[in-house]
Formats: structure tokens, C-alpha cells, sequence
């Protein structure tokens, strides 16, 4: 039965375009609201595509929170690619105006973050990425929602060839083999995490963390094919 209703910020990133694809194949999603910063090409009866100038005043589409189900918030950004200010928004305030906007209509719904391994909740990390990803977490569940999911990944393994941003994530794709010997803290495939977001978006879970090791434990849980 298709009801749900899905927002999906980030659906051009590598996680959200799957994330994407998979709520526009499923019976169970009737709509999906996608804010990006550049209009795509893609079109979908199910797709309603929202080109956003300003993430930060989100009034000006707030009718398009109304009936929201489930919310996959999967825009992020390199850490060095921006500046520090630059950063914050994106990781921290961007998300946080669109819980804001979104409660406005009620609390009725399941957020979804992608955040990142190591995310400090404490907020006293020296390390900028982990001392966002926790703010924004604490944010976010402290929002009311009906529930919130933080999904924190290791090392993301590109499944679909992709053109790395730069030396580092060259490096690691190359050492991949690697990486998933060493076991399920240290990497996982991105059609793994986003088939896990979307089920769990779908579903619910109990845990309102998520770690790389869990993520995994949850998609063989399913019998999910990788």
C-alpha cells in the first residue's frame, strides 16, 4: 500500500541517489519530496524535485512538510572540501532548519541521519566532523520526533564506479580488499547502508544509534543480498 510520504535531502550524494531509487521502486512509499540545490534530471511520478536556494529559510516550500512519514537526511560534505563555516551549516544547521520546519507540522514522522563513525555526542571532540555529527545528533533527538536514527559508517565502499574527491578516497578504494578483512568496523558497501536507511526508515528499529558493525548486522538480519 502505498503511504508514505518521504522527503530526501542529498538525493544527488552517492548514499541518497540509492536511498532515491529505492523509495521510488517501493509499493510503500507514495511520494517522495526531493530538495536539492541544482536541479536533476530525473522524473518519476512519485518525484516531486524542489530546487532550494536557501536551506536555512525553508518557509517559502513549507507546505511540502505536510504528512511526512519518514525523512532521510543524507547531504554531507568532505571534511577539508569547505571551509569550517561552511561546514557547520551544512552538517549542523541545514538539518536542524529542517527539523524545524518540519515539526511545525507535527511529530509524526522518522528522521534519518546519515552521520559518520566517531560522531561525539559529548561535543568536546577537537575533530570538526566529530564534534558536528554529535551536535547534530543531539539536535535531532532531542526534536520529539516519533523517532530518530543516527547511522554512523566507517569507510563507505563506493559500489558503483564513481570519480573519487580526492587522493585519500583513491587510496582507500584501492585498500578495500583489505579493509573488509579486517571486519565489519572498518568499511561498509553504500548499497548496504542505504538499503539498511530505507528499511529501517521503512520498519523502525530499536536502536536509536547505529554503528558500521550494526548497520551490517541489520542488512544480514534481512538476508539482504549485498
Amino acid at each position: 500500500m502505498m503511504n508514505k510520504k518521504v522527503p530526501i535531502v542529498g538525493a544527488s550524494g552517492m548514499i541518497g541517489s540509492l536511498i532515491l531509487d529505492h523509495c521510488l521502486k517501493s509499493d510503500d512509499v507514495r511520494q517522495v519530496v526531493s530538495l536539492v540545490r541544482r536541479a536533476s534530471e530525473i522524473k518519476h511520478e512519485k518525484l516531486i524535485e524542489t530546487v532550494v536556494s536557501d536551506f536555512l529559510n525553508l518557509e517559502v516550500i513549507s507546505e511540502q512538510f505536510e504528512g511526512v512519514d519518514i525523512v532521510y537526511y543524507c547531504l554531507g560534505v568532505y571534511t577539508g572540501a569547505v571551509d569550517r563555516e561552511t561546514f557547520y551549516e551544512l552538517t549542523v544547521s541545514y538539518p536542524k532548519a529542517l527539523a524545524q520546519a518540519l515539526k511545525a507540522y507535527g511529530s509524526e514522522l522518522r528522521f534519518c541521519l546519515l552521520s559518520g563513525a566517531g560522531a561525539d555526542r559529548e561535543e568536546k571532540s577537537r575533530m570538526m566532523f566529530a564534534k558536528d555529527k554529535g551536535a547534530i545528533e543531539n539536535v535531532l533527538a532531542g526534536m520529539g520526533f516519533s523517532a530518530f536514527h543516527a547511522f554512523r559508517p566507517s569507510y563507505i565502499y563506493p559500489v558503483e564506479a564513481r570519480e573519487e574527491p580526492n587522493f585519500s578516497y583513491r587510496l582507500m578504494r584501492g585498500l578495500y580488499p583489505v579493509f573488509k578483512v579486517l571486519g565489519d568496523k572498518v568499511s561498509i558497501k553504500s548499497t548496504v547502508l542505504a538499503q539498511t536507511m530505507f528499511d529501517i526508515g521503512l520498519n523502525g528499529s530499536d536502536l536509536e544509534v547505529l554503528e558500521n558493525k550494526q548497520i551490517i548486522e541489520y542488512q544480514r538480519s534481512l538476508k539482504i543480498r549485498e
